[in-house]
């Protein structure tokens, strides 16, 4: 496991290919003005100690601690151990009603988005808690499942709309339903399902799923957002109204927050009923009661600490830095011995 800290400095490496054509160009020039002023072979007469692969060899190092320099700069994190961290808190399931009749104005900025704002409010508020995602309309469909990853939880959120689900109304008994699977009925930490709500309910049945859920130890808070005099659902294209929804009559459809339905789940289970219209009364109200539950402890496997490894390579690039300076472009007599470069005369 691994973290760069500052990739912005990656654009740097631009300057290699840079550096690679501009040695180029040079060379092609030097070529050039060298055969104006004499013949091949009396330049080697004139310059016999010079090295054109060390040239060569001086532009890959220069190009090599370049490249080091970066990735020093960049900052390679390394993940040294992982530790198991105990946690404590509760399972939270948020059913969040994705239907047409969400895109009511009568609350700003609309019934979803207002909706959307309370989720991410609550999930600035939880601690150790693990939270799940569900979407509903005229059919309940998982969206994230129960996971410790809030960062997760807030894009799959914002992701959520209308067009989703292809039926159209509200289940929320389906949401109540699938929210079931969510929870381990093995795992004593306390269960809770938020769903949030205009409470228009096409499916009716919640009495008896809300009594099965309540068996099983599930807690429903369940929060109202709309207001009961309604207001119409407006169809609108790149955010410019065109027109709002009419029914076969060719009447303009107003939609109604309807509590009766939600105050019922949330009765049968013993949790908490609440309008949505102030989002901080809510998040406060729900944090209360969640903070009543007993919170059980599950673990959680993850790196707990990384190490700095841009030293490895600041220190390469210097050595490569310091190999460049001493490595002259002429010929030298003990490495001719040797000859590491080829350059024995023949």
């Amino acid at each position: 496991m691994y973290q760069l800290e500052n990739t912005s400095y990656f654009i740097v490496l631009a300057a290699i290919p840079l550096l690679v054509v501009v040695y180029l160009i040079f060379t092609i020039w030097k070529s050039r003005k060298q055969k104006n002023f004499a013949q091949k072979e009396a330049l080697k007469r004139l310059s016999p100690s010079q090295s054109t692969f060390k040239s060569i060899l001086k532009l890959i190092l220069v190009c090599l601690a370049l490249f080091l320099l970066v990735i020093a700069l960049v900052n390679p994190r390394m993940g040294t151990k992982t530790e198991e961290i105990k946690r404590e808190g509760v399972d939270v399931v948020f059913a969040l009603d994705v239907s047409k009749s969400m895109l009511a104005e009568d609350i700003a900025p609309n019934r979803l988005e207002k909706a959307k704002q309370i989720v991410n409010q609550l999930l600035n508020k939880l601690g150790g808690d693990r939270v799940g995602i569900i979407g509903y309309a005229g059919s309940a469909f998982p969206q994230l499942p129960i996971t410790t990853d809030y960062n997760a939880a807030r894009m799959f959120l914002s992701a959520m709309n209308t067009d989703m689900v292809s039926s159209q109304g509200t289940a929320i008994a389906e949401a109540i339903e699938l929210s079931k699977t969510y929870f381990d009925p093995e795992n004593p930490t306390s269960k809770v399902l938020i769903i949030i709500s205009d409470g228009e309910d096409h499916q009716g049945n919640t009495t008896a799923i809300s009594t099965e859920a309540s068996n099983e130890g599930i807690k429903i808070i369940s929060i109202a957002v709309g207001k009961a005099s309604g207001g119409p659902i407006p169809i609108k294209r790149n955010g410019i109204l065109q027109e709002y929804m009419r029914d076969n009559n060719g009447e303009r459809v107003i939609t109604r927050m309807q509590e009766d339905v939600l105050r019922e789940v949330a009765t049968k289970t013993n949790g908490l009923f609440l309008y949505g219209d102030i989002t901080s009364e809510v998040v406060e109200e729900v944090s209360k009661y969640l903070n009543t539950l007993d919170k059980e402890a599950f673990e959680a496997v993850q790196f707990s600490e990384f190490k700095n490894q841009f030293q490895w390579f600041l220190g390469a690039a210097l050595l490569l830095l310091f190999i460049d300076v001493f490595l002259l472009e002429r010929k030298t007599i003990w490495l001719e011995k040797l000859n590491l470069f080829n350059e024995k005369k023949r």
